[in-house]
């Protein structure tokens, strides 16, 4: 049985990484009201919609890619049951070929693991390397539902605040596409 924590309001008492530290320190200083559970490790995005459910959101597909290169970077964000297709994706960004890239780059460069990817990784990303791209359709929801940076809670946060507030913080524009 896949535990889910009853809804919090609070950060965890003790951070797992540092990552995750300073999520929960900057909602803290920014005064963001948000929701979160712990979890069983959460890797699939089956587990995720379990999250959905208790959280009462729809947790988004985050994922870290590079060109072939690996000169650029991306953090893609999608709807969780929109099928991705590298393809198209790199049509849309106008490159020859997008992919997964390195799990140690996602280490260093966004401080999460695999199945962690966040948008909160931004706040590491100082030398602005990693161009975010926004999925239009995750604009339709009000909620934004996300890892904090561990596969072992799951948040879910205003998508305005998210998209406006958060992103101007670390400096991002992102990309709003269509696929």
């Amino acid at each position: 049985m896949f535990y889910i924590s009853e809804v919090k309001h609070t950060p965890p008492v003790v951070f797992k990484t540092a990552l995750q530290e300073m999520v929960y320190t900057l909602l803290q200083e920014k005064q963001v009201p948000f929701e979160r559970v712990d979890n069983d490790d959460a890797i699939t995005m089956e587990d995720c919609i379990l999250i959905d459910r208790q959280l009462n959101m729809k947790t988004v597909k985050t994922l870290f890619l590079c060109n072939r290169q690996q000169t650029n970077f991306y953090l893609f964000v999608t709807t969780a049951g929109k099928p991705f297709v590298t393809k198209d994706l790199s049509r849309v960004l106008g490159i020859s070929r997008v992919s997964f890239a390195p799990v140690e780059l996602l280490g260093t460069m966004l401080g999460t693991t695999i199945g962690a990817t966040t948008i909160f990784g931004l706040l590491l990303d100082k030398e602005h390397a990693v161009q975010v791209v926004i999925d239009k359709d995750v604009l339709l929801e009000e909620w934004y539902g996300c890892s904090d940076g561990t596969t072992t809670s799951y948040m879910k946060i205003s998508r305005d605040w998210i998209m406006h507030d958060f992103l101007a913080y670390t400096g991002h524009s992102p990309k709003v596409i269509e696929i």
